[in-house]
């Protein structure tokens, strides 16, 4: 079985609570305050991660196998994020973004960054809570596609160009997307996926 969910803002990407923690879990989906739903199957697990401030397309699944395939770098499998910055950036940030960061512990692989045209991300669902926008701070979104996936990494990378993100959504996973699946407009919804929806997830 594997599984797609948009993952909304404020859910960890995992089943048990962290300690202290007053984020929310994969298990409290399909309940108050989500919108009511099918619970997630048991067994099934995360490939991958998405931080519980972060949204977007999350694939669980009963397979060990997988984990495996999806997640090794060797296989490339391309991951596109929409990231909304702070202040707009210049051609220079955006170069450095496309040649690849390097951070403290890691020097980024390069991966391909543009800017989104603002009508597309009036698609997105409205978060909550709400961003909290700096008063006179421009922001932008920027499409960033990356074959990696260290920790943090996009909200670190546009850091590191001096553009703070302030809200990051995956939008797909190889070539499957939430808008193809119809989950785009339904935080905390699943989907299991078909062969062919399957193939389009692990294409590279």
């Amino acid at each position: 079985m594997l599984i797609a969910l948009h993952k909304p803002y404020g859910v960890l990407s995992q089943f048990t609570p962290e300690p202290g923690s007053a984020w929310k879990t994969l298990a409290q989906l399909g309940s108050a305050p989500f919108a009511a739903g099918p619970r997630l199957p048991a067994r099934v697990y995360p490939l991958g991660r998405l931080d519980a401030d972060s949204e977007g397309l999350l694939l669980l699944s009963d397979e060990t196998s997988l984990a495996t395939h999806l997640l090794d770098p060797r296989h490339g499998h391309p991951r596109e994020y929409w990231a909304c910055v702070e202040r707009v950036p210049t051609t220079e940030a955006m170069q450095s973004l496309a040649a690849g960061v390097r951070l403290p512990d890691h020097a980024c692989l390069p991966c391909v960054v543009q800017r989104l045209d603002p009508a597309l991300t009036t698609a997105l669902p409205p978060r909550n809570p709400p961003v909290r926008f700096r008063k006179n701070v421009p922001d932008a979104w920027l499409s960033l596609t990356l074959t990696e996936g260290k920790n943090r990494q996009v909200r670190r990378m546009t850091a590191a160009v001096g553009h703070p993100t302030l809200r990051l959504f995956r939008m797909r996973i190889g070539r499957l997307t939430l808008s193809a699946i119809g989950l785009l407009h339904r935080p905390g919804a699943w989907v299991e996926l078909t062969p062919a929806q399957r193939s389009d997830a692990f294409s590279e």
